[in-house]
């Protein structure tokens, strides 16, 4: 089969199973790679493997350079210390102890005869690397607080590319080309720092065109030459891409954007890299389902999870740690966000793809194919399926259920409304006994008046329904202004240049109601000592 028409059959499959989860409890990534799975199972279509070519080389770039460019620097700044304790420090002290932990339990299992120290160190390494897509996408379905996003999403995009350093390093030194500890310390702090250097460089430089020109398609256009441009420069010189695309990207989103482009070209720019995300994301999970067979899996059942409870222990160890560590600063959290980053620390296709660019003749490489493979499945599966049980348990999303109660009853409310004038039509056009109408109508302003109480009270007990709803409205309104200015153009009562400029003005506000609702959750704080632990924090 031709590869167009399996990229085809992959994003049909993807739309499917993207209307699918409207209707089911089931994340998309989740969903995606339990279809993969069974797709792989039944052998329809030989899907393209996950290759490092294609996954540094198409994928990587995109889904990183879109995360960086939607953070918002002043709350990865605030957050800054535990972030990059997380990332660095963090992830080192994964990887040592998942080596430390695993290589004994190995031995006195008898996985397999000679597995030492040092390839403990390389599954730790590679390991290490998470993938909050399936997490984040379900923080903002359930609205968790916004604080607790950017640290899971911050932490991500920065230990990518620590924990591709060390499986580097810990390749030279198994082999034997790097044996001293200042040596692999004075390798990561050049391949990170020049790669952020060159990523802030290609970021910088695309930023000042961008305020040179105004227009969507060409900004959309250097937005890409930043991302996939940083990540090609700096693996070309053998530094971290990775860093270089998430420097480019936060200086394009929080400078270039902000300077450099009109609120009408911003909104494309976003909404451009939020399909660029979905279609990416989409793809990869798949392939991550498809690259599995479940043979080699069942036959190292043990292996996995053994493997799966040292990464999620030692995850564990790590976020606890440094949560204690900073327990005195400003930048605490409360022990409920531990658990939730211990949790969201999913493995998604670069840990596949890491452990499959192993050399053919690495000791035990198969084994380590089956323990990463299997991991990366429990992980998705597992820690995808419970997050969102595990968030209301622990309350940290305990108003989203009274926003959705306010929800179905506002639903219901609009539609007795809508009942009401089809009884008014019917009524006109006698079309039954005037009667009947009657008690009809009778019957539903009684459920209207239900349903009114009923949104009155979830007003008066929950404040941030108000808030919520105060939101929603002014955007929907926003958007019935664009729509009636595009429809008079349509049918000639504007002008283009008048209908360009009523569209810049509510462009202009859209950008503003959006951005005031994400610096109101970046000023708020966390409180301690009490049990509203799920409050927002900045």
């Amino acid at each position: 089969m031709e590869t167009e028409t399996i990229l085809i059959l992959l994003f049909v499959v993807a739309t499917t199973v993207a209307i699918a989860v409207q209707r089911l409890a089931i994340p998309y990534t989740v969903a995606l790679v339990v279809t993969g799975l069974l797709l792989g199972m039944l052998n329809i279509f030989e899907a393209p493997h996950l290759t490092k070519a294609l996954l540094f080389g198409v994928f990587l770039p995109g889904l990183l350079f879109e995360a960086a460019f939607h953070i918002e620097f002043k709350q990865f700044w605030r957050n800054r210390l535990i972030i990059s304790s997380l990332a660095l420090p963090g992830v080192v002290a994964a990887i040592v102890l998942t080596a430390v932990i695993l290589t004994p339990v190995a031995d006195a299992l008898h996985f397999v005869q000679g597995f030492t120290w040092k390839h403990a160190l390389v599954f730790g390494a590679l390991i290490a690397a998470t993938d909050p897509i399936a997490v984040v996408a379900i923080f903002k379905n359930l609205g968790v607080p916004k604080r607790l996003s950017v640290l899971l999403d911050g932490e991500s995009l920065l230990n990518d590319g620590t924990a591709i350093v060390f499986f580097t390093l810990s390749l030279a030194l198994v082999t034997g080309t790097a044996a001293t500890a200042g040596g692999l310390a004075f390798d990561f702090i050049r391949i990170v720092g020049i790669g952020a250097l060159i990523g802030t460089g290609v970021g910088l430089a695309v930023s000042q065109v961008i305020r040179q020109v105004d227009d969507p398609m060409i900004e959309i256009t250097l937005t890409t030459i930043a991302a996939y441009g940083s990540f090609l420069a700096a693996e070309h010189f053998h530094y971290s891409g990775v860093i270089a695309t998430v420097a480019a990207g936060m200086l394009c989103g929080n400078y270039g954007a902000r300077v450099g482009m009109s609120p009408s070209t911003r909104i494309a720019v976003e909404t451009f890299w939020k399909y660029i995300a979905f279609a990416l994301n989409s793809i990869i999970f798949l392939l991550i389902g498809l690259e599995v067979h479940f043979q080699a899996l069942l036959a190292s059942w043990k292996a996995i999870l053994v493997a799966y409870l040292v990464v999620t222990g030692g995850r564990a160890l790590v976020i606890f740690g440094v949560s204690s560590l900073l327990g005195r600063t400003r930048e605490r959290i409360p022990w409920a966000w531990s658990v939730i980053l211990t949790w969201g620390g999913l493995r998604g296709g670069l840990p596949m793809v890491l452990v499959l660019s192993l050399p053919k003749d690495f000791p035990h490489r198969e084994l380590l194919v089956s323990m990463t493979f299997g991991v990366v499945i429990l992980s998705i599966l597992v820690h995808g399926l419970t997050m969102s049980p595990l968030l209301r348990w622990l309350g940290i999303v305990r108003g989203h259920e009274e926003l959705a109660a306010y929800e179905l009853t506002r639903g219901g409310l609009q539609a007795t409304h809508a009942a009401l004038s089809e009884i008014d039509q019917m009524s006109h056009v006698h079309f039954t006994q005037p009667d009947v109408l009657s008690d009809l109508r009778r019957e539903y302003e009684q459920k209207v008046e239900r349903d009114s109480a009923a949104l009155d009270e979830l007003h008066i007990d929950n404040q941030q329904l108000h808030a919520e709803e105060l939101q929603r409205t002014r955007r929907h309104l926003l958007l019935v202004e664009k729509n009636t200015v595009i429809d008079a153009f349509h049918r000639g009562l504007l002008s283009q240049a008048v209908q360009e400029q009523l569209l810049a003005d509510i462009d202009i506000r859209l950008l503003r109601l959006e951005t005031a609702k994400t610096d109101s959750s970046a000023e708020e704080e966390p409180s301690f000592g009490h049990t509203d632990e799920h409050a927002p924090v900045g």
